[in-house]
C-alpha cells in the first residue's frame, strides 16, 4: 500500500491512526495515559538518574577520576537510587509467590526497589556503600540477575527502554566528564528526596563544573 506523503512517523501520530481503527478502546483518556507513561519513563527516569549519578560522583571524587575510563558506575547509581523507587502489579489470578505467600485475584503486590538496593541480605555487608567495583569479577563486568538488580524490573515486563536509557546516560555523562570535573556547590547541604512517582532530588542538584585543564578554555 502506498504511504501518504503527509503521514507522520512519530509515536503520537501512530497512536492517533490506531485510535481511528478502534475508537471505543483507544479513547482520548487512554491516549493521554499512554503518552504520559512514555514521558515519565523516557524523560524523568533518565534525568533523575543522571542527577543522582553526578551527586554520588561529587561525594566520591576518586571514583569520578576513574569514570572517564569506566562506565559501570551507572549501574551502581541505579542500585542505590532507582528512578522508580516503588512499583507493583495487580494479580490477574490466584497465585503463590516463591516464598509461599498466597495471593488472590485482584490483590496488589508491591516491591520497594529503593530499599532492596540497600539490603545487606541481597548485596552484602557494604550494601549502602557506593562501590562500582562490586560489578567486576576478575576485572570483567558481570551484570546481576534483573530479579536482584530491579531498577528496570524483570521478566516479561522488563523495561523496553533499558538499553536506550543506558546509552543515553552514558553518552551524556561521558561528554560532560570529558571536559569538566564536578563539585557540589555546598558540601554541607543535605540532599533530600521530593515525594513523586519517580525519585526526584528536592530543589535539584546544585553543582559547580570545573574545566579540565588543557581541554576547555577558561
Amino acid at each position: 500500500m502506498k504511504q501518504d506523503s503527509m503521514d507522520k512517523e512519530d509515536i503520537l501520530s501512530r497512536f492517533l491512526v490506531e485510535s481511528k481503527k478502534d475508537p471505543e478502546k483507544m479513547t482520548d483518556l487512554y491516549l493521554r495515559d499512554i503518552i504520559l507513561n512514555f514521558m515519565l519513563a523516557g524523560k524523568d527516569s533518565t534525568a533523575n538518574t543522571l542527577s543522582w549519578f553526578f551527586y554520588v560522583l561529587c561525594k566520591n571524587p576518586l571514583i569520578q577520576v576513574k569514570i572517564v575510563e569506566e562506565i559501570r558506575e551507572f549501574i551502581e547509581t541505579l542500585r542505590l537510587y532507582p528512578a522508580v523507587p516503588v512499583d507493583g502489579r495487580c494479580a490477574d489470578a490466584d497465585d503463590v509467590l516463591p516464598d509461599g505467600l498466597h495471593i488472590r485475584k485482584g490483590d496488589g503486590v508491591y516491591y520497594i526497589s529503593y530499599a532492596m538496593g540497600r539490603m545487606p541480605y541481597i548485596w552484602g555487608n557494604y550494601a549502602e556503600d557506593f562501590r562500582p567495583e562490586r560489578w567486576l569479577k576478575d576485572g570483567i563486568f558481570h551484570p546481576e540477575s534483573p530479579f536482584k538488580f530491579i531498577a528496570f524490573h524483570a521478566g516479561p515486563r522488563i523495561c523496553l527502554g533499558k538499553d536506550f536509557a543506558y546509552l543515553q546516560m552514558k553518552i551524556l555523562a561521558m561528554a560532560l566528564l570529558h571536559f569538566f570535573r564536578f563539585k557540589l556547590s555546598d558540601d554541607t547541604k543535605e540532599v533530600t528526596y521530593r515525594t513523586m512517582f519517580t525519585l526526584h532530588m528536592d530543589e535539584g542538584l546544585q553543582v559547580r563544573a570545573v574545566p579540565r585543564r588543557g581541554l576547555v578554555e577558561v
